[in-house]
């Protein structure tokens, strides 16, 4: 008995820290997946996965898992009108249409974005990290359909 009772402790433990919740943070698994992509980066290197869910109340959510990337000053997450970006993509420079979903909020981790209403995903494909003060893209997550 008392070894499931420690069984059931330690699973309330695991729940309390790491949290079993929809990407939004809603207790609600209404979440769909939509789009999601993996980042590359070789300059500064970038990886983890970008998705793309929709919740139930049709808000759109980009969610990054298993996220790590370089340091750096004012970097941003925004989604681009392009179909991928290279190590020296100047959105800037190139006036290329973008999404500001925020500063970047770590550069390790999961986190969560909210996507602008209206915003067409057909358009804006890919997820950048983008470093504003330096003009750089520190890596790029191209966007497929779920």
């Amino acid at each position: 008995m008392s070894s499931m009772i420690k069984s059931i402790g330690l699973f309330v433990m695991f729940v309390l820290a790491f949290g079993v919740h929809s990407p939004g943070g809603a207790q609600d698994s209404g979440a769909k997946t939509v789009e999601t992509g993996t980042f590359h980066g070789k300059v500064h290197s970038t990886s983890g996965r970008a998705t793309v869910y929709r919740e139930a109340n049709g808000k759109l959510i980009l969610r990054l898992t298993n996220f790590k990337t370089s340091n750096g000053p004012d970097v941003h997450v925004i989604l681009v009108a392009v179909k991928d970006a290279d190590d020296d993509a100047n959105f800037l420079k190139n006036n290329t249409p973008r999404v500001e979903l925020g500063k970047l909020k770590g550069n390790e981790g999961d986190q969560n974005y909210e996507i602008p209403a209206g915003t067409d995903l057909a358009r804006f494909q890919t997820v950048s990290i983008y470093c504003e003060r330096f003009n750089a893209n520190f890596g790029a997550a191209p966007l497929e359909k779920f």
